[in-house]
């Protein structure tokens, strides 16, 4: 990886943590969540709206035969993901919040295993495993009194981590005949649409936010919505995912540390370790199954 992708990514990733940060500031500054999303999507469609009418980039229709899964994608994806990360973060903080989200790839496995019937190795059960191990000190550290008990915003942030790792899943295939922006284009237009349910009385509440909640929703629909994925989307062309997705576990290492600093606000104790645990078992999953199948190509060319 040269050193501009490496900065690119990174950059990405610090954006994407202060995501949940500035979402939280917008709800605290009056927005409701409804309209703090349709507020960001809106922003962040007519921004890809902009790069493809004013930029050389051609995007090309896309073909009948995928219009039904960009529409069901772009409703998991970003409508399903993103008003469950706004809605849970009305009761859970932002950095419980990235700490589940960033545990999405032990449901991505479940999806995986289950329903895609692929074969998992065992490192990668034993990640299962610890991975919701993590998970369950999160909901106990986010609960009243430090006990098991899955509140609604939990419930809420843990649907938006399941409809990110269907999205993931399911996105592979098109990336053969779209571009990674314009793709993202799509989801996030077919996404956008039916958040129009939460239109009636957005003025009035735009009005009514403060100027930090008013900047905060532009922010997150400008950068973590938009340009980040655009961001992103470079890094990929650039460098292998194989050495970039390792910098996503980072994503909530910033959003701790700038919710912290931005809304002083912290998890409990437990949560983080839980966070520590669920993050990491993924990483470590990564690591160890990139380790093993380098033997497995190393014994086959020795054959």
């Amino acid at each position: 990886m040269d050193r501009k992708t490496f900065f690119v990514a990174f950059f990405t990733v610090i954006i994407w943590g202060s995501g949940f940060a500035a979402i939280k500031a917008s709800i605290l500054g009056g927005y409701s969540s409804g309209h703090l999303v349709l507020v960001r999507f809106l922003i962040a469609s007519v921004v890809f709206l902009i790069y493809a009418l004013f930029t050389r980039t051609t995007f090309k229709l896309p073909y009948k035969s995928d219009v039904l899964r960009i529409v069901v994608l772009g409703l998991i994806g970003i409508t399903i993901y993103h008003l469950g990360v706004t809605f849970g973060q009305q009761t859970v903080t932002a950095g419980t919040t990235a700490m589940i989200i960033g545990a999405a790839p032990v449901f991505t496995t479940l999806i995986a295993v289950f329903i895609l019937k692929e074969k998992m190795e065992w490192f990668g059960w034993v990640g299962l495993g610890v991975g919701f191990i993590g998970i369950t000190l999160i909901t106990i550290g986010s609960s009243p009194g430090e006990t098991f008990v899955l509140s609604k915003g939990i419930i809420i942030v843990i649907i938006s981590a399941i409809a990110a790792s269907f999205f993931f899943v399911y996105q592979k295939p098109l990336f053969q005949r779209y571009g990674p922006i314009e793709l993202t284009a799509y989801f996030t237009w077919s996404g956008t649409i039916p958040m129009f349910i939460f239109l009636p009385g957005l003025w009035d509440n735009i009005q009514k936010a403060t100027l930090e909640a008013n900047l905060s929703a532009i922010y997150v629909g400008i950068f973590p919505a938009a340009i980040c994925y655009a961001a992103w989307a470079i890094a990929s062309s650039r460098g292998d995912i194989s050495k970039l997705a390792p910098m996503l576990y980072l994503e909530p290492v910033f959003a701790v540390l700038i919710a912290w600093l931005w809304l002083s606000e912290l998890p409990s104790l437990l949560s983080i370790i839980g966070g520590f645990i669920a993050v990491s078992s993924v990483a470590v999953v990564n690591i160890i199954g990139q380790r093993v199948r380098q033997r497995e190509y190393k014994v086959e060319d020795n054959l």
